[in-house]
């Protein structure tokens, strides 16, 4: 399907969701969906009735926050219950309650979807509440979350957390192949080699697919020097030199065997893999951490370091993101689902999450209780890649068209079908059409 009818599309789509009306949950009054009160858990107590339905899409997450959120229902006296749903089928699900008036009270809000949802009216206004607030002020979160989601000048949710990618490796096999751990010293050539020599029949020294994005090849592009999308997201970054380079060392490895084939990790992507020993390196995300904890061959296995630097650039760039906590713009208890949101901003809230593990907070200071929240790893490598070159996760206002392209046209590259120079620029063509229509 061509870009500009996927465009089309979409656009049809934000229109007929636009003009649908939105609703939450709850069996509160008809005025508390018109008062726009910033009342606090405690002051809340008693003066809101009903429930609140809050969505997440990270089973391994549940437990941590679920026990954040009772203790305010312990205050407020509103129950408040999460709903797990899958990644796909959490957006397949907003998009039908955006339509049909049901969307969840609270629920998370990612860089890839923030701009359709907040200029087409669906989240609440939160900018007035902010400002009332005495628990939450924006200048203590990273810069690059709260101004994601921003819009027309307003803030249309809070920030959640913040993740950093790392390299994780399993020691055992680093130990029976000969090879030294990763530190601070490698580059992506020592990275390259390595690969190469930890591999065998029983092995790969690394693992990435195409649609391994933000947890793998956008670190090398910014690392060495190059770009996915311009700062002011009018323009690919697909035809920078320096962005092709970073491509090509990737599908080099795929094509000397350092790792896995296209047809290998699309049956078992990078983390299967790993966890079940059948790969030596993989670039993830601190959001992995619980995963790889709970999971016994990881646990037993595995650690994790800083990213390689470029040599040439000298850069250790990570891609980071956070999510945000937002509130559906009709939810029935308006009071109660901003209460919510303020309890989990809170410094309190946030270095709570980092201590039981949730992920790292988006709070900046309190992640430094998060390296401890575990010690079966060194999570130093995670917190190291905080004082690395950040680079916020690439977006625009139809991320995700221009990003299925993108994983699409690598594959072609994966395969050898084409050669990297041509898939990028057809991504570079593609893309640039796709930004001109925002």
């Amino acid at each position: 399907m061509k870009v500009k009818k996927v465009t089309s599309l979409l656009l049809a789509s934000l229109m007929a969701m636009s003009m649908m009306a939105c609703g939450g949950s709850g069996d509160s009054s008809s005025d508390a969906a018109t008062d726009s009160g910033d009342a606090t858990a405690t002051e809340m107590k008693g003066s809101v009735e009903g429930e609140l339905t809050v969505s997440i899409w990270d089973e391994n997450q549940r437990a941590g926050l679920q026990e954040i959120i009772d203790e305010w229902s312990e205050q407020s006296g509103v129950k408040a219950t999460i709903q797990v749903v899958g990644w796909d089928d959490y957006w397949t699900l907003l998009e039908a309650g955006a339509s049909g008036g049901e969307l969840p009270d609270v629920f998370w809000m990612h860089s890839n979807q923030a701009q359709k949802y907040m200029e087409n009216d669906m989240l609440m206004d939160l900018t007035d509440k902010i400002e009332a607030s005495d628990k939450i002020d924006m200048a203590n979160y990273y810069e690059g979350i709260v101004d994601l989601y921003q819009s027309g000048g307003k803030q249309y949710a809070v920030p959640k957390d913040i993740d950093t990618i790392a390299l994780w490796y399993n020691k055992t096999i680093f130990d029976e192949m000969g090879v030294d751990y990763p530190d601070d010293t490698w580059t992506w050539d020592t990275f390259v080699d390595a690969a190469a020599k930890l591999t065998n029949d029983e092995h790969w020294g690394y693992a990435i697919a195409p649609s391994n994005n933000q947890d793998s090849f956008y670190n090398a592009v910014y690392s060495m020097g190059g770009e996915i999308i311009s700062d002011d997201k009018k323009s690919s970054g697909y035809d920078n030199p320096n962005t092709i380079k970073a491509i090509q060392m990737y599908v080099d490895m795929v094509q000397d065997g350092s790792c896995p084939d296209l047809n290998t990790i699309s049956e078992s992507g990078a983390d299967v893999l790993f966890e079940s020993g059948k790969v030596a390196m993989v670039t993830q995300g601190s959001w992995m951490v619980s995963a790889f904890k709970d999971n016994e061959y990881t646990a037993a296995n595995c650690d994790v370091a800083v990213l390689p630097k470029d040599a040439t650039t000298g850069k250790r760039v990570s891609i980071y993101n956070g999510l945000g906590w937002a509130a559906s713009a009709n939810t029935k208890n308006p009071d109660a689902a901003w209460s919510l949101i303020e309890w989990l901003g809170s410094k309190e809230m946030q270095e709570k999450q980092a201590e039981l593990g949730v992920t790292m907070s988006a709070y900046e200071g309190c992640s430094d209780l998060w390296v401890n929240c575990t010690d079966v790893f060194d999570l130093s490598g995670h917190m190291d890649m905080l004082d690395a070159d950040l680079v916020f996760r690439p977006y625009s206002k139809y991320t995700t068209v221009w990003e299925d392209m993108q994983t699409e046209k690598l594959k072609e590259a994966w395969t050898g079908e084409k050669d990297v120079e041509t898939v990028c620029q057809e991504i570079c063509d593609s893309m640039n059409q796709t930004l001109s229509e925002e």
